[in-house]
């Protein structure tokens, strides 16, 4: 028996096929963005507080400790959902805490980007701190 399949019925076959492997790709990365979002609130100050002090802790770990890895991960991916979900936003993105986290989100994103299997070093740990603890007062004033 000789089978011939139509070409709009080809056609269907490989949309499909396309279609399925794209929603493969994008389903991790969307899980992650969404787990960096359920931390949010939507209120700016209290997220600004929230993603200050969990960077915090982060920064905190030990050199050598063994959770390092993923705690950088997970900042990264709060720094992420902080900066995408305030940064287009005229009311929060001309304030002082915004763009003093922002400076600071920076600085430490670009360290684990670029130095992935490097700790932070000592003087940018203490800026880091001293510029998401500034960052934590300024909102409280603001608000």
């Amino acid at each position: 028996m000789n089978f011939s399949v139509s070409q709009p019925f080809k056609r269907l076959i490989r949309i499909l096929i396309a279609s399925c492997l794209g929603l493969l790709l994008i389903l991790p990365f969307a899980q992650t963005a969404q787990a960096s979002k359920s931390l949010m609130s939507g209120d700016f100050a209290k997220d600004t507080v929230l993603v200050a002090k969990n960077l915090k802790e982060t920064i905190a770990l030990p050199d050598d400790s063994e959770s390092r890895d993923s705690a950088e991960s997970e900042a990264l991916e709060l720094i992420t959902g902080y900066i995408s979900r305030y940064r287009n936003r005229p009311q929060f993105n001309g304030t002082t805490s915004f763009t003093t986290m922002q400076t600071a989100l920076n600085a430490m994103a670009g360290h684990y980007k670029t130095f992935k299997n490097r700790p932070l070093p000592e003087k940018l740990k203490e800026r880091l701190n001293k510029e998401l603890s500034r960052a934590e007062k300024i909102v409280v004033k603001e608000v």
